[in-house]
């Protein structure tokens, strides 16, 4: 008996608490994706007996019905008509979803959103900047060569002006003006300010502004006014090199600034007094409000290091914050600690705490690295572990660890454990500026360094390795070979009313293994996986196409004897917008088996963190009595 499919929307409607429940609704090519304001008024129990509904459940924020294709799209107009609401797209919904998330998941993802896309530049920078301090370390006479010259300015420039890429990069998050976001990220590393890892060397200040006494001058914008200790106004004239909180932040207020002037100016003179204004606030509330609160962060953070690491504990404790001063940007203050000690004792102790923090993140994200099965993932993690085994995390942290948190918290307990083994046997370096592996160049004592760096980067290593679990099912290994020349004449699937032919090269999985509960459950029907050799859909079978996903990675066909088969190309390709499908056919097309019909981009695929094992699944196997995988 055919579906109601204005009942079946109805009864969804009336179940999930009606219209005013309901924040965007969408649908891929097998469920209808719902955002819901209050999760307390589903009934679920109700839901899941639904005719029409064949299971459901709740990702990243949506309530996700699995109803089947060629007949979800029917049954989304009528919801659509019973509830008054208009077509949303994917990312409609997916962010209404992410707006229902805690703010501290919606900060992360924004941190993850920004870096992603630098990841291959800063982990490049980083790896190689490792390896030529190591160098310039292990061997004297090359540190003042011309090469070692040329490959250190190669090596730092990520780094040098990390607030640009990062700017940028924000921009096109939070929606403003990326070369407006430029000029921000340009202004925060300017010549005509201090490099920012110089703020704690007295005779790097005194050269640079040719005072004497050490201290970085200030531009009073509105001369001596106090508001109690503070001068208002007061910029201090250094730059925020390795800062990457600040510049988030003006990036995200200078896109506010722009949206809002965009709104209110008229459009006659939108285009020289928006950009003006948008860069003098946003350059004036970076240098007079961001820039005192993270240099009295700055002050707060060094004070507490230097009481801190006089005993274990304290080391214990550095050791766990010294990764957030990373995110933050503050960890280069920590040479004022170290020429201290090197200045008063002639043995740097704040070495091993850096060192232990640094291998510790190592650790960590090399753990998600050996343990990850996305492609895209494992080269990101295992270079930025490298890096961060010669000192250099960043990649490391804002790449992988802190997107994820999980191996960044490992990350910080393997840190304080290591950091207060170091503070108990009371090793120390006699120079500054390196950890890791490279630390050995410097460090009083190889034996018990070598423990140091075991005991930190171990911990968190087999932490993250218990505790992070990828997002995606591990994949079984047994598979049953496509035979690469025949292909196409190979039975996937039959049944009474006909047989179903393998319409991808590639090898066979079973349904069970794929990387998808819904699809490996059964409850969309019986069928294969593929994992493709090459981008190409054939037809499987004579049929007509029944259904063709607004994204282009889904396509079901009408056989014989009313075979519904949903040929789905990716896991969550969905998100993918149709970039890299081409779809050679419209729904309601005549196909004989070996057209073909769709056409998509592994690679991209795979750059977007998506599995692409193709989905091949007799949706109505329960009509038949004789189905045979």
């Amino acid at each position: 008996m055919a579906l109601n499919y204005r009942k079946c929307a109805e009864e969804i409607v009336s179940l999930i608490g009606g219209r005013e429940n309901v924040a965007s609704a969408a649908h891929c090519a097998t469920r209808l994706r719902l955002v819901i304001k209050d999760n307390s008024k589903l009934d679920k129990k109700k839901l899941e007996n639904v005719d029409g509904v064949k299971g459901m459940f709740e990702s990243n924020g949506q309530l996700q019905l699995i109803i089947g294709t060629g007949t979800v799209n029917k049954v989304y107009d009528e919801f659509l008509a019973v509830t008054g609401m208009t077509a949303a797209t994917k990312d409609d919904v997916k962010a209404a979803a992410a707006a229902k998330q805690p703010a501290w998941k919606r900060a992360l993802k924004s941190v993850g959103d920004v870096f992603v896309p630098i990841l291959p530049a800063i982990v490049a920078s980083g790896l190689m900047m490792g390896v030529v301090e190591a160098l310039g370390k292990a061997i004297p006479s090359f540190a003042g060569t011309d090469w070692y010259a040329f490959l250190d300015m190669v090596a730092n420039t990520a780094f040098a002006f990390l607030p640009v890429i990062v700017a940028v990069s924000a921009a096109r998050v939070f929606g403003g003006n990326i070369f407006l976001a430029a000029v921000i990220g340009l202004m925060m590393v300017h010549t005509g300010l201090l490099n920012g890892w110089n703020v704690g060397s007295e005779e790097a200040i005194n050269g640079f502004f040719g005072v004497t006494d050490g201290k970085i001058p200030t531009w009073n914008l509105f001369g001596n006014f106090k508001i109690g200790d503070y001068v208002l106004g007061s910029i201090s004239r250094h730059g925020y090199q390795g800062h990457v909180i600040p510049v988030m932040i003006a990036v995200w207020f200078m896109s506010k600034i722009e949206k809002w002037l965009h709104d209110h100016v008229n459009e006659m003179i939108d285009l020289f007094v928006v950009p003006i204004t948008t860069v003098f606030t946003t350059g004036l509330f970076t240098f007079v409000v961001i820039g005192p609160i993270f240099a009295t962060l700055e002050n707060y953070v060094l004070k507490g290091a230097e009481w801190l690491v006089q005993f274990p504990p304290g080391a214990m404790l550095m050791g766990a914050i010294y990764p957030a001063t990373v995110v933050m940007g503050l960890h280069h203050m920590y040479n004022v600690i170290e020429a201290g000690m090197l200045s008063s004792t002639g043995l740097n102790t704040w070495m091993p705490i850096a060192s232990a923090a640094n291998f510790a993140q190592f650790g960590a994200c090399l753990a998600v690295g050996i343990k990850c099965h996305q492609a895209k993932l494992k080269t990101v993690a295992i270079p930025s572990a490298m890096s961060a085994s010669l000192g250099i995390t960043e990649p490391a942290i804002f790449g992988v660890n802190f997107r994820f948190m999980k191996p960044f918290v490992c990350g910080m307990i393997g840190a304080a454990c290591g950091a207060c083994f170091g503070a108990i046997t009371k090793i120390g370096a006699t120079a500054y500026g390196v950890t890791g592996i490279p630390g050995y160049l410097t460090i009083n004592n190889a034996g018990i360094y070598t423990l140091l760096l075991l005991i930190s980067g171990g911990v968190a290593f087999g932490l993250t390795l218990f505790v992070w679990k990828e997002e995606e099912p591990e994949t079984d290994d047994n598979k049953v070979e496509a035979d690469d020349k025949d292909y196409l004449s190979n039975v996937v699937i039959s049944c009474s009313a006909g047989e179903i032919m393998q319409p991808v090269k590639g090898e066979i999985i079973p349904y069970t293994k794929i990387e998808d509960d819904t699809f490996a459950s059964g409850v969309l029907g019986k069928g294969v996986g593929i994992k493709p050799e090459e981008g190409v859909v054939y037809a499987p079978m004579d049929g007509e196409i029944s259904s063709v996903a607004d994204s282009k990675h889904a396509i079901g066909i009408t056989g014989a004897e009313d075979m519904e088969l949903l040929i789905h190309v990716g896991i969550d390709t969905v998100e993918m917008n149709g970039d890299g499908f081409t779809a050679l056919v419209s729904e309601g097309d005549q196909v004989k088996k070996g057209d073909k019909i769709m056409e998509f981009d592994i690679a991209k695929i795979k750059e977007a963190g998506k599995p692409d094992t193709v989905v091949v699944l007799l949706t109505n196997s329960d009509d038949y009595s004789n189905v045979k995988i």
